[in-house]
């Protein structure tokens, strides 16, 4: 063999080798981060909220039916209430933990998106599964899985008359005997702030002074605050129109209700994203997938006690108590922010 020939072959060879190499470091193992335990690939981890994953909640059937499905590990952890979802995924955006959040909402939007930890993925059926009305980005950087409208509940059996509108509430005959949730921490609570500020407008401070003196407190989550109602606490609390359903379904009886008021009620859709650097994008992506398909949203009516997003579930029988709107209010998400600060700073908490 000549020297230029063997040069030749050198050459060749050099630029192979620098090829590959290149490759590789360009698409590390197929695109995948090289590391992450390729154990931690067959586990889908999602932050979601305590009554979603306790043993009433939805998460049991889900994971049960997710897991049987994909052959993925799914973990859910309990991070509080909606909002300290979105609190603790900022906290680790330098390094993501979860691969999906699951529990935003319409109602702190902006947060969401300025907080720039999710990223865009539409699930598969989602023209579908998800009517028009319901979504909340064009880009679906969050996925819509549940509905309702936010609503006062009240015991019909206590001594206490059912309020006829919002600003029944602030009346001394309720003095103490309404539950509300902490805005900053719950998503009932921000919702029920909404509420007021879109009835109320620019006077929404001076409804909430005159409302302190009944608030009988204000629980860090919507679980702990139903919980005191259930327990007799007080015979109003802010929940959903659709919670009656729930007495109903498990024979409590009917005498829960939810107040429908002529001014108009606050409409709550839940949401679940994507982490933005996943440690497991793959399989987030196939658990949204999952979350919006009808066997996933057939489990949401009997545990969430929301509507489904999924028109082509059935509806309980007990839903025939959940008494629908007849007017949606809404306030945009920078008036409500700047609102729960008002109305923490007026009630000194």
């Amino acid at each position: 063999m000549n020297s230029s020939r063997l040069s030749s072959i050198l050459i060749i060879c050099g630029l192979v080798v620098a090829i590959l190499i290149f490759g590789f470091l360009l698409f590390p193992k197929n695109n995948v981060n090289s590391s992450v335990d390729p154990q931690r690939l067959q586990e889908v981890v999602i932050y979601t909220y305590d009554s979603f994953t306790s043993e009433w909640g939805a998460a049991p059937q889900l994971i049960k039916d997710f897991e049987a499905q994909t052959g993925l590990k799914c973990t859910m952890v309990t991070v509080g209430d909606g909002v300290q979802i979105l609190s603790k995924a900022v906290l680790e955006k330098d390094a993501p933990q979860a691969d999906v959040l699951l529990g935003v909402d319409n109602n702190m939007m902006d947060k969401v998106v300025a907080a720039e930890v999710l990223e865009p993925y539409k699930p598969e059926h989602a023209d579908t599964c998800v009517p028009e009305e319901l979504r909340l980005t064009e880009d679906w950087l969050v996925t819509p899985y549940d509905w309702s409208y936010f609503a006062m509940i009240h015991n019909s059996t206590s001594n206490t008359p059912a309020s006829t509108c919002l600003e029944d509430l602030t009346k001394s005959e309720y003095n103490k005997k309404i539950i509300l949730m902490d805005p900053r921490t719950s998503t009932p609570g921000l919702g029920f702030v909404a509420w007021t500020v879109a009835v109320f407008g620019d006077k929404y401070l001076d409804y909430w002074k005159a409302l302190k003196p009944n608030i009988l407190t204000m629980a860090p989550s919507w679980s702990t605050g139903y919980g005191l109602f259930t327990e007799g606490e007080a015979p109003l609390v802010v929940s959903y129109t659709t919670s009656p359903a729930y007495h109903v379904e498990y024979e409590e009886g009917d005498h829960n209700k939810a107040l429908i008021f002529p001014e108009g009620h606050v409409m709550q859709i839940e949401a679940a994203g994507l982490v933005k650097n996943a440690p497991n994008p793959q399989g987030g992506k196939l658990f949204l997938d999952f979350l919006i398909s009808q066997q996933a949203q057939n489990v949401l009516p009997l545990t969430q006690w929301m509507y489904p997003v999924n028109p082509a579930v059935t509806m309980p029988a007990s839903y025939d108590v959940a008494l629908k709107a007849s007017k949606t209010l809404s306030v945009d998400n920078a008036t409500l922010s700047e609102a729960v600060e008002n109305i923490m700073n007026l009630l000194a908490l």
